[in-house]
């Protein structure tokens, strides 16, 4: 069981990483579109919300990593 959470540690911080690259990719243009709803919904999901997520993910996953969840 140990290992599977050691694997599952390192595949919760590949999906930080990956979330952050995507989400820069799709919200990265809303913030060059010249729309101020754009504009506004791209400062929210820049600066809000992708910090939490990915934060949250890879805290999850360095915990996994290091038997921060051992009995």
């Amino acid at each position: 069981m140990n290992t599977i959470k050691k694997y599952l540690g390192i595949v919760w911080i590949a999906l930080a990483i990956a979330v952050a690259y995507y989400a820069i990719g799709i919200f990265g243009g809303r913030l060059t579109s010249g729309k101020q709803d754009d504009l506004v919904f791209g400062i929210i999901i820049f600066f809000i919300l992708l910090p939490m997520i990915v934060t949250g993910l890879t805290i999850f996953g360095w915990y996994a990593l290091t038997d921060e969840y051992e009995d």
